[in-house]
C-alpha cells in the first residue's frame, strides 16, 4: 500500500497540512493562479484518492446507465443493494423494455421515487432496443435522447464505461468548485464548461471522480472536516467547517471513518488500499 492510500484509508497526514493553511486565495485571483490552483488541488486530491472511482456498481454499460438514472435524489450505495435484483431478473435492455412495470417498480421502491425511475428506465430501455440495436451508444447526442438521461448521466456512462472524458456535475462537484473558488456559476451546464476550461480534456474523468471522493468524505455539505481536509491551504472557505484536527478527524466518512464505501463490488485498487465493500440489502 502506498503512502498516499494509507493517508486516505486512515485519515492520518492531513491533520498538519491543514493545521498550517495559508491564507485564502485572493477573489482577484488571476486566470493564471486559478489554474495553477486548481490543477494543484486536483494534483492533492489525487494523492490521497488513488484508488478513486464510479461508486456504483456496473458489469457494463447497460448496467451503469440504469444504475446512474436511479442514483438519483438517493445514494449510490441504496442502488448499489437494490440492483443486483434488477439485473438478474431483466439482463437486457430487451428483457426490462418487456417488463411488467408493477414488478419493477416493487423491485426500485428503496431507491425513492420508484414510479418514475421505473418509467425512465423502460424507457431507455425500450429506445435501446428500437433505436440503437439494444447497445449502449458510446456518444454524448445519443445518450442524452434516452428517457431519464442528462449531460451528468451521459458523462458517467461515456467516461466510465466508454473511457471518453466527461466532468460529472453532481450536488458533491458543484458544492466543492464553487466553495473552491473555480466558478461561481450555479447551472449544471455552465459549472461543466468553466471547470473544464481549467484542466485537460484527459483530466475530466478523474477529475471528477477526486472530487465527488473528496465530497462525500471530508468537504460534506453542512459540517465540512476542515482541520483534517489535505487541501486547506488551497481553499478560500477553509474555516467554515470544524478546524481543530481531532474534531475534524470525527467527521470524516466512508473508509477514512473505518467504514465501507458504497460499492458492493469495489475495484481492488480501493480494496487494496484498505476500503471495504459494502454490505448488500438488509444486512447492515
Amino acid at each position: 500500500m502506498s503512502a498516499a492510500s494509507k493517508k486516505a484509508s486512515s485519515g492520518e497526514g492531513v491533520s498538519k497540512k491543514a493545521a498550517t493553511a495559508a491564507p485564502v486565495p485572493p477573489r482577484n485571483e488571476s486566470r493564471t493562479a486559478l489554474v495553477r490552483r486548481a490543477r494543484r488541488i486536483n494534483r492533492e486530491l489525487a494523492e490521497v484518492y488513488p484508488y478513486a472511482h464510479p461508486e456504483l456498481d456496473f458489469e457494463n454499460p447497460f448496467q451503469l446507465v440504469v444504475a446512474t438514472v436511479l442514483s438519483a435524489q438517493t445514494t449510490d450505495l441504496r442502488v448499489n443493494q437494490t440492483t443486483p435484483a434488477l439485473f438478474a431478473r431483466y439482463p437486457t435492455p430487451e428483457d426490462l423494455a418487456e417488463a411488467n412495470p408493477e414488478e419493477v417498480e416493487e423491485i426500485l421502491r428503496p431507491t425513492g421515487f420508484f414510479r418514475a425511475k421505473t418509467k425512465s428506465v423502460i424507457g431507455l430501455s425500450r429506445a435501446l432496443r428500437d433505436d440503437f440495436g439494444g447497445e449502449v451508444p458510446g456518444r454524448l447526442e445519443d445518450l442524452v435522447k434516452l428517457p431519464g438521461v442528462g449531460r451528468k448521466t451521459a458523462f458517467v456512462v461515456l467516461g466510465n464505461a466508454f473511457g471518453r472524458p466527461g466532468i460529472t456535475v453532481d450536488t458533491h462537484f458543484q458544492r466543492l468548485v464553487r466553495r473552491w473558488r473555480w466558478t461561481e456559476e450555479t447551472d449544471p451546464d455552465k459549472i461543466e464548461k468553466a471547470v473544464g476550461g481549467l484542466f485537460p480534456k484527459s483530466d475530466w474523468t478523474m477529475l471528477s471522480h477526486h472530487v465527488i471522493f473528496h465530497g462525500r468524505r471530508i468537504c460534506h455539505a453542512r459540517k465540512p472536516a476542515c482541520g483534517a481536509c489535505p487541501i486547506a491551504p488551497l481553499c478560500p472557505a477553509y474555516g467554515e467547517g470544524e478546524t481543530d484536527p481531532e474534531k475534524a478527524k470525527k467527521l470524516l466518512k466512508y473508509e477514512k471513518g473505518g467504514f465501507p464505501g458504497q460499492r458492493l463490488n469495489p475495484p481492488q485498487a480501493y480494496l487494496d488500499a484498505g476500503g471495504r465493500p459494502a454490505p448488500p440489502l438488509g444486512a447492515g
